[in-house]
């Protein structure tokens, strides 16, 4: 197979393996730090942890009520949340597959969900317009934050060490900045649809429904550049 870069020059793509095991699509997939082990979650209202180098199917994580829509491991691989259109966020232990949490406060279905670089809190965006934070030590299943500045639903949200970042269907990526109180807004005129960070968290990669993909330069943003 093969594909053609903007160069006009052809790519080759090889298909190194197919995991199979969803009843439904797919919606979700990511790998855990070193990238030895992957999750997966989808429409059967399941989650799956996968050896995807030797395709190996290792547990499945059932208890969502409807479909599940990310998932994000820690950084010790020892536990995950996900969410998605049952409004609740689930932090589980991995290697029971039990659930520890069920986080609440969103009113509308769950978008996407990350743990902050101590494992300590987990971010989550919603369809309610809404970004909300949730402390794991706690016992609490209620939001220690809630940010509520947007226009529209909120597709995806990133973390740094001190900052909150969030693509919006209203147009926009905003970061807060958690230690000032400050909120950064790129307008961007198209529904976001997916942002990503760059390793050194310097730009941001957001994907829009105008067919296009947008890279930002975060610090001359942060300059108002």
């Amino acid at each position: 197979m093969a594909g053609q870069s903007s160069s006009g020059l052809e790519l080759a793509v090889n298909e190194s393996g197919v995991l199979k095991g969803h009843e439904g699509a797919v919606l979700a997939v990511r790998f855990n730090g070193d990238g030895n082990y992957c999750l997966s979650c989808g429409k059967d209202r399941t989650l799956r942890l996968w050896n995807p180098h030797r395709g190996i199917h290792i547990k499945t994580y059932k208890s969502h009520g409807r479909e599940v829509r990310d998932v994000h491991v820690t950084t010790d691989n020892a536990k995950l949340v996900s969410c998605g259109g049952d409004r609740q966020v689930f932090y589980w232990d991995v290697s029971s597959g039990r659930v520890i949490r069920k986080f609440r406060g969103h009113d509308s279905e769950v978008n996407s969900v990350k743990f902050n670089e101590y494992n300590a809190v987990v971010v989550s965006a919603g369809y309610d317009q809404s970004v909300r934070a949730f402390d794991c030590r706690s016992q609490s299943t209620e939001p220690i934050q809630i940010i509520d500045t947007f226009q529209d639903s909120v597709m995806s949200v990133h973390l740094t060490k001190t900052e909150i970042i969030a693509g919006c269907v209203d147009g926009t990526v905003r970061t807060f900045d958690i230690r000032m109180g400050r909120e950064l807004v790129d307008q961007l005129g198209h529904p976001v649809n997916c942002i990503s960070l760059s390793n050194d968290a310097n730009c941001v990669l957001a994907s829009c429904l105008d067919s296009t993909l947008r890279l930002l330069d975060r610090i001359y943003s942060s300059l108002g550049i």
